[in-house]
């Protein structure tokens, strides 16, 4: 099958050399604030992007494999190198890892990432290509699927293979929400595969929460995430600032992998799909947009930490006078 699948459209605002820094992304969801809890351990992510720079050092440790789907280098399913930019730098912001003191960290920096490259070097690609990745994600048992792509087609197959993958397998699958928005929350712009109601679509805020101009409204999103000046990994083992929603996405498939460790330790067992999707959106606080252009909110990790504290000090206000009347 062919189509016209892309790349969710993105700004590259600067290239850098040299970076030691958790990103302001990271940080602002509170990720930080839970690697003591869980750093994505034992959690893969497969990322269907344009491949991966798999010598950036940042990102080596963290890659357990990968499948070309493209007709990149004659079609050669072992390589699945990143000629684009695109997928590397969201590998980075989902699992990077500083290294003697340099680089940038991820979201999960002790996750696993398969790499799936189902866009070429040009950032476009076929329907086929992400279906039969899909497919292949399913059968290595991964834990998320990341999708920071998308094109204007309702493709049956498509929604098919990610049903199969949400419903059937229990994975849950992240998508860009998409960068065609008009700054006007009333009006509607569809992307697929984020517009598909099994999927998590993910909408973009800047550094200051503010929504971003470019991020698609409609009644899909389900959560937004850093998308502006978001600094990661790049090509040549280099770093990159980008905007878009591509870049809010990660951060959201990432979340995923801590709160899938912190919940499956608490309750000593595994979750379903619904059930993790159910404590992520637990874990979004609301912005005052409109829930068109941010769904439930931003992701905020620590949240439910915030709400134990002051519940608990609720509690302790009135177990006082309780006790004085004894």
């Amino acid at each position: 099958m062919n189509g016209n699948v892309r790349l969710i459209h993105y700004r590259l605002i600067e290239q850098l050399e040299e970076v030691y820094e958790v990103p302001k992304g990271v940080e602002m969801i509170q990720a930080p604030q839970v690697w003591e809890r869980s750093k994505g351990e034992g959690v893969t992510i497969a990322i269907l992007d344009t491949g991966c720079d798999t010598t950036h050092p940042d990102l080596k440790g963290n890659i357990i494999g990968g499948k070309n789907f493209t007709t990149d280098d004659e079609g050669n399913a072992n390589i699945f190198e990143d000629y684009n930019g695109h997928g590397t730098h969201v590998a980075g912001t989902i699992a990077a890892k500083q290294t003697n003191d340099h680089g940038v960290m991820g979201v999960a920096p002790e996750a696993k990432l398969l790499i799936l490259k189902v866009l070429d070097r040009n950032g476009s690609g076929q329907y086929d290509w992400i279906i039969n990745a899909i497919h292949y994600a399913i059968e290595q048992k991964v834990d998320v699927i990341s999708m920071s792509l998308g094109g204007p087609n309702d493709v049956p197959e498509l929604h098919d293979a990610i049903k199969t993958a949400v419903l059937e397998h229990n994975i849950p699958v992240v998508c860009a929400a998409g960068n065609e928005g008009d700054g006007n929350h009333e009006t509607d712009e569809f992307a697929y595969p984020a517009s598909y109601n099994e999927v998590i679509s993910v909408g973009a805020v800047d550094l200051e929460r503010n929504s971003s101009d470019f991020t698609n409204s409609n009644n899909q999103v389900d959560l937004v995430a850093p998308g502006e000046k978001i600094t990661s990994t790049f090509l040549d083992g280099g770093y990159a600032t980008l905007s878009g929603t591509s870049m809010a996405t990660p951060h959201i498939s990432a979340s995923l992998a801590l709160i899938k460790n912190i919940v499956e330790h608490n309750f000593e067992r595994s979750i379903t799909e619904a059930e993790m999707y159910a404590q992520l959106i637990k874990r979004t606080v609301p912005l005052g947009n409109s829930p068109r252009v941010e769904g439930n909110g931003m992701v905020f990790l620590t949240l439910l930490d915030h709400l134990d504290k002051v519940w608990n000090e609720v509690i302790e206000q009135i177990q006082y006078p309780i006790n004085a009347l004894e």
